[in-house]
């Protein structure tokens, strides 16, 4: 591996300090120095030499008022305290009033704020400029809060603030968003006839702008009579702080018709305002014309703008033309291939800083530790972090967090613990990153025990953490929790939409459909991602209906649908299997030109299968360029779902052609689609492929798909033998495998021994015992079906009744058994009676009341079976539809022998194309005879 590190040559001599001049506009000088002092101690010695017995306090406050600035400017903080000595040996404290300012303003630009406050607090007499020396110490210090105390104070003393004072209280305000502050220091400023001052005015805009009050700031821009450079810069900067980015390019072009001729930070601030390309090429023209091409701060303005662009080529190409680079230069670099995606490139971009003699700093660490994460590259994360340590940078709180955030990605939570406990002081963003790292691992039990440890400590709690927790509760699909944190930020008042979309999510998978329903509709603003999370919580729960109608609302409120809200809707269409619902979609895609991604596709395939149109998913699986193992997967399982196990295995031979490697997945697909077309032989051989040749272990799934196989083909005795052989332990689908077989071909035995093992291992499922019932009823013992009822009732068990829809004039219309809720209920049994009579006449057909696994009278079984809700949706497809259309009919369970039956005949009689979807597979009618062969 390259070292990403190179060792840095510290014995190199430090750079000297140039040379500098203590004279000042005076034909004399005041100070006698040497010509050429070779540096600041040598004037200073000088300037103690010469006045050690003077008297002439005059000249001597200038000198030293002279070289005090001279301290101020050379950020010399140890040769101003010993200037600071020296004055104080030669004067009185009386005398001190000028010399002390200077000396306050010197300690709070060299960054000695305790200096500064002790000097201040010390001195008697203070004029306005002692105050405002004080005032800006604060503001350079990054104390705020302390200047606007300190602007109280001098009112409540009656000091009357002058145009600085005003201008650096205003820059307090800002700073902390103190708009009342600001408001009152704008009311002293009209009352005391202020406004005239530009910097009172330049000011006042950025205060109102850093505050979110860009109207104030809007008005103040306009009523301004004299616009100079700075205002204008202001404006642009405001806008683009706030996001108003084509705003502030407006005021930009104002600018230019105006004929101000913009500055450095004119530019800077356009350019972070850019968000399209061409905007940010026509300011880099201008900026080329103005000859500030080689500024440093437009060059790594240019740098990010183009970053921000994905034009990596234009931002390199900008860094390599600077003449002179600081560290800014090199990290925007840097962070212009991470934020890219170009890691590798990141990382040598990382060594070029170091071979060009750069110290890394902070930021380039941060952003080097950020590549390594989102790559997974561990080992050159170790090496960042060892350099990190050896250079004092670990106790930097922001690579501290980056650190931990990089271990994250790289799935090292043992690293990340023992980095987070390094912290000695953790904000609450160490937090935070802490507990996202362990929901990213799957640690949800460690996340909320740092959640709880982050209550009892009082940190403070922000809404990426609450998020988190969220996941991590979702996690362990602990939905008390869930609701124990909803209940925390409603009275906490932290919730954003974020969140609210995260509850949605999570009470949807929860089944909890009436909260989530709850919340989406108290949010007064809904994103696009509010609305496909309500559609998938539909989805997700069988509310497939009411999926279909939101998607209508989302399109009538104006939301752009995206590629996860289409997801959505196209498989509710597959779930109610309307056809129409789903062509829709697809035209949708088709209009505006949308890529079919391999999940776009995959789910066209799938919503063209659950719909019946299976040659419709063949052509989008074609016309795909990119085929993914998804793709050819969903292709395969439609093929399964419609009985053409032959063309599944061709289209499997296909996909292995393409050295594709298939998995557990492709595999079930394959298996199911051998099932559902009698394929014994095949399927038990890609059973032993999938082990011996793909080294691939069976799941619990396959095994049910092979039972099926061998059930169906009346081979009970192996797919009993197989079920006791499993290296797993079998599941409920695996015994309900079982069982359905032995309900088909009437083996009592083996359904007995399946049906206890079936309750022992999910005992709350209504199916089960529906199951179990009708195998004793197909037996003729009704009293072993009596007794799994009771069983039902005891538990408040009810089995799903059987419901049809379908899809006729763009709706979805839905019976259920004996239904006569629908709107043409007479017509439509007016219309089975003609059909049923017609069938009896014509074709010969009578009821096989065999089917009716009750213990009735035979009168009672032919109106039972009569009423089925297949029936009911077949006579209205009849009633409703033209002669060529094919009538597609969905069921939830799966369809008896005699409506089987009745179907096929209806398909001869009435010469119609009947495409039947129940809990099993599709059945395709046509001519008298069913795809399935009657065996499902």
């Amino acid at each position: 591996m390259a070292t990403l590190i190179r060792p840095i040559n510290f014995s190199s001599a430090s750079i000297p300090t140039p040379p500098l001049s203590l004279k000042k506009a005076h034909r004399t000088p005041l100070l006698k120095v040497p010509q050429k002092p070779t540096s600041l101690e040598e004037a200073v010695l000088s300037l103690t030499n010469k006045f050690a017995f003077s008297n002439t306090y005059k000249s001597l406050d200038e000198a030293y008022s002279l070289v005090l600035d001279h301290c101020t400017n050379r950020n010399s903080l140890s040769l101003g305290q010993q200037i600071h000595t020296h004055i104080i040996k030669r004067y009185s404290a009386d005398d001190l009033v000028f010399l002390n300012t200077k000396l306050v303003f010197m300690y709070g630009k060299c960054g000695s704020l305790l200096a500064a406050e002790d000097l201040f607090d010390e001195m008697y007499d203070r004029t306005i400029f002692t105050y405002n020396a004080m005032l800006g110490a604060y503001i350079s210090n990054g104390e705020p809060r302390k200047a606007i105390e300190l602007y109280a104070d001098m009112r409540f003393f009656d000091i009357l603030p002058d145009a600085h004072t005003c201008s650096c209280v205003l820059k307090a305000c800002a700073g902390v968003e103190d708009i009342c502050s600001g408001r009152e220091i704008h009311g002293y400023v009209i009352k005391f006839g202020l406004f005239c001052n530009e910097i009172i005015v330049n000011s006042l805009v950025s205060m109102y702008a850093r505050c979110n009050y860009i109207n104030a700031a809007e008005f103040l821009f306009g009523r301004s009579g004299r616009r100079d450079v700075v205002m204008w810069n202001l404006m642009i900067s405001a806008y683009g702080t706030t996001g108003m980015r084509k705003e502030a390019l407006r005021v930009f072009e104002e600018m230019q018709n105006a004929a101000v001729i913009p500055s450095t930070y004119t530019f800077v601030a356009a350019l972070q305002a850019c968000e399209e390309l061409l905007s940010g090429m026509q300011i880099h023209a201008l900026v080329l014309k103005s000859g500030l091409s080689s500024d440093r701060y437009v060059a790594n303005a240019l740098v990010v703008m183009y970053s921000k662009c994905s034009r990596i080529d234009d931002a390199t190409r900008v860094f390599e033309d600077m003449g002179d680079r600081d560290n800014v230069s090199w990290n925007s670099m840097l962070a212009a291939y991470v934020q890219n995606n170009l890691y590798d490139e990141s990382l040598g971009f990382f060594r070029e800083i170091t071979r060009a003699g750069q110290l890394p700093d902070q930021a380039s660490i941060i952003s080097v530790l950020s590549a390594c994460g989102r790559s997974g590259n561990l080992l050159n994360g170790l090496e960042i972090h060892a350099f990190a340590l050896k250079n004092g940078m670990e106790l930097d709180l922001q690579v501290s967090n980056t650190i931990i955030d990089m271990y994250a990605k790289c799935s090292k939570t043992s690293f990340m613990g023992s980095a987070f406990q390094r912290i000695p002081q953790k904000d609450h963003i160490s937090w935070t990153t802490i507990i996202a790292g362990y929901v990213q691992n799957f640690c949800y039990v460690k996340a909320l025990q740092s959640f709880r440890e982050v209550l009892v400590q009082g940190i403070e709690i922000d809404k990426m953490m609450i998020e988190s927790v969220l996941l991590a509760s979702r996690g362990l699909k602990c939905i008390s929790l869930a609701k124990e944190i909803h209940g925390y930020i409603v009275r906490r008042e932290l919730s954003d939409i974020v969140l609210w979309n995260t509850f949605v999510d999570i009470y949807g998978e929860s089944g909890e459909v009436d909260y989530a329903r709850n919340i989406f509709e108290l949010l007064e603003v809904k994103n696009v991602v509010s609305w496909t999370s309500m559609i998938a919580c539909y989805v997700q729960n069988g509310l497939a209906y009411e999926a279909l109608g939101l998607s209508f609302h989302m399109v009538k409120s104006g939301v752009e649908l995206d590629s996860i809200a289409l997801l959505s809707i196209l498989s509710a269409a597959a779930d109610l299997s309307a056809l129409r619902k789903g062509k829709e979609v697809h035209g949708f895609l088709i209009r505006r030109c949308l890529h079919l991604g391999e999940s776009i596709a995959s789910s066209l395939v799938d919503m063209y299968a659950s719909c019946g149109a299976v040659d419709n998913s063949y052509k989008v699986f074609n016309s795909t360029k990119d085929k993914d193992l998804v793709l050819w997967t969903s292709m395969i399982n439609a093929y399964g779902m419609h009985g053409q196990g032959v063309t599944a295995i061709e289209l499997f031979r296909k996909m292995e052609a393409e050295n594709l490697r298939p998995d557990h997945i492709a595999f079930l697909a394959l298996l199911y689609a051998c099932s559902h077309s009698s394929l014994v032989d095949a399927g038990k051989r890609y059973f032993n492929i999938m082990q011996c040749q793909y080294d691939l272990e069976p799941w619990p799934e396959h095994y049910a798909c092979l039972v099926d196989l061998l059930g169906r083909a009346n081979c009970l005795e192996e797919a009993f033998e197989l079920v006791e052989s499993m290296k797993l332990e079998p599941t409920a689908a695996v015994w309900c495998a079982l069982l359905g077989a032995c309900r088909t071909h009437s083996n009592l035995e083996i359904g007995e021994k399946a049906a206890r093992k079936l309750l022992e291992m999910d005992p709350e499922n209504p199916g089960n015992y529906v199951l179990i019932s009708n195998v004793y009823a197909a037996a003729g013992r009704w009293e072993d079906v009596e007794q799994v009822r009771m069983r039902m009732k005891v538990r408040g068990l009810r089995k799903d009744p059987g419901c049809s829809w379908i899809e006729v004039g763009n709706r979805v219309h839905t019976f259920i058994t004996r239904d006569r809720s629908h709107p043409q209920s007479d017509e439509i049994y007016d219309q089975l009676s003609h059909i049923t009579e017609k069938l009896e006449t014509e074709e010969g057909y009578k009821a096989q009341t065999s089917y009716v696994l009750h213990n009735v009278e035979e009168e009672e079984k032919v109106k039972m079976l009569h009423g089925h809700s297949e029936r009911l949706a077949l006579a209205y497809g009849l009633l409703t539809t033209s002669q060529r259309t094919p009538i597609r009919v969905t069921k939830n369970l799966r369809v008896c022998g005699d409506c089987h039956t009745f179907t096929k005949l209806v398909s001869k009689l009435f010469q119609r194309e009947i495409i039947v979807r129940d809990a099993n597979r599709f059945h395709h009618f046509r001519d008298g005879v069913c795809s399935c062969g009657d065996f499902w």
